[in-house]
């Protein structure tokens, strides 16, 4: 992987990230396709009307259904999605946080209890990546212990403690994938992992290249952000970790605190790497973390929220529910140019809302997504034109 920093304006960074299955421009939002779809939609939808270039899947999701050694034998999540932009696995530590009820911690990884059908999945530092490792994605995020806010200094320095150690077992994972030839790896893990044969598939489209993200916890105390990271940067050696990610965050904290904890901890991160802060956000939490440094950004809020009757606009919010809707010959946003926009009007929309039809889940998922992904383009371009501030404080006025 690459990244390479073209320009800054203040602290919001204009980039690029190039991995073994194309390239993307930062700051960048990724769709999230929690179980390797992004819900409602396609990868035609994904790559030729909304032109994303790098989506998110889950490691925990994936691994239990359909099984990573499924994916696998596809020849990993492109071929088996037919997606053939970037992926990032998110390691499985957020569904710890989440599923909490259902999972128990302990210094050597996190044991799950399926929410499927209540098997036991024990998952550590090195699992966590070999599945990745079988997924093929482009980053792979390195397990972490995250907690909910607020929280006890007892607890934090415990995730603290495990965060630093599951990141230096992963760089030693790193090391031993580089080290190993793909057979002898594919192999090896898929017995060790699920106790199956794996059946040689190598072919053309198998493009190994494990890039990994670790993740800084520290909840919003600054000091311990700070430890956190310093931590993590000490188990480098020969091998370093390919970005950064900021996680714990959006996790029941004020928004003001978030902001606050982003602005203290991205100067003291290394610029030449990618910063990723995880699942956030409103497009607000997005101008605001890209004002703070911030290049990466995921969150299921733009299909849940579409999913659910909330449209955003280039004038805020609307509820597409709304009584007001129904004889509405507008379209959801007027200056916008998604698929929905273009052809439908609100009262259309609201009609398929109110039918239960499937097809106001993809409508209003398109253009929640263009939404978002338009929002990031306007922000480079305004990155790179040095007008990043007054975008940014004109952006405050309409979301705030």
């Amino acid at each position: 992987m690459k990244f390479d920093l073209y320009s800054s304006d203040n602290f919001a960074r204009l980039g690029k990230v190039t991995t073994a299955n194309g390239e993307f421009n930062t700051p960048c939002f990724m769709p999230v396709g929690t179980q390797a779809c992004v819900k409602a939609l396609d990868a035609n939808d994904m790559q030729n009307t909304l032109g994303a270039k790098i989506i998110l899947a889950n490691t925990y999701h994936t691994y239990l259904r359909p099984g990573a050694n499924i994916i696998a034998n596809f020849g990993g999540l492109h071929n088996f999605t037919k997606y053939k932009g970037s992926f990032l696995t998110d390691s499985g530590g957020f569904q710890a946080f989440s599923l909490s009820k259902n999972t128990k911690h302990s210094d050597e990884g996190i044991m799950f209890k399926s929410h499927i059908d209540g098997s036991i999945h024990n998952f550590t530092p090195a699992s966590v990546l070999k599945t990745q490792y079988l997924l093929n994605s482009d980053i792979c995020m390195v397990l972490d212990d995250l907690c909910a806010l607020p929280a006890s200094d007892e607890r934090i320095k415990a995730s603290l403690k495990r965060t630093i150690y599951w990141a230096k077992l992963s760089l030693e994972m790193k090391k031993e994938f580089k080290n190993n030839d793909e057979e002898t790896l594919l192999k090896r893990y898929s017995k060790e992992l699920y106790k199956l044969e794996f059946n040689k598939l190598y072919d053309e489209e198998l493009k190994r290249e494990q890039n990994i993200f670790a993740i800084i916890q520290g909840g919003t105390n600054k000091t311990y952000r700070k430890e956190c990271l310093e931590g993590i940067l000490e188990c480098e050696n020969e091998h370093s970790f390919d970005g950064l990610a900021i996680g714990g965050l959006s996790v029941g904290e004020p928004n003001e605190l978030m902001y606050e904890t982003v602005e203290n901890l991205t100067p003291l991160m290394p610029t030449n790497r990618p910063r990723y802060l995880m699942g956030v956000g409103t497009p607000l939490d997005l101008v605001e973390n890209v004002a703070r440094g911030v290049d990466m950004f995921d969150c299921v809020m733009p299909t849940r929220n579409a999913r659910n009757g909330t449209l955003f606009t280039s004038f805020g919010k609307i509820n597409i529910k709304a009584s007001s809707m129904k004889l509405d010959k507008n379209p959801i946003d007027s200056n916008c140019s998604c698929y929905a926009c273009k052809n439908f009007s609100r009262a259309y929309i609201h009609h398929l809302f109110k039918a239960g039809e499937i097809t106001f889940f993809r409508l209003a998922s398109l253009h929640n997504l263009h939404y978002y992904l338009n929002l990031m383009q306007e922000i480079r371009t305004n990155i790179a034109n040095k007008t990043f501030d007054n975008f940014y404080k004109n952006f405050k006025e309409i979301y705030k």
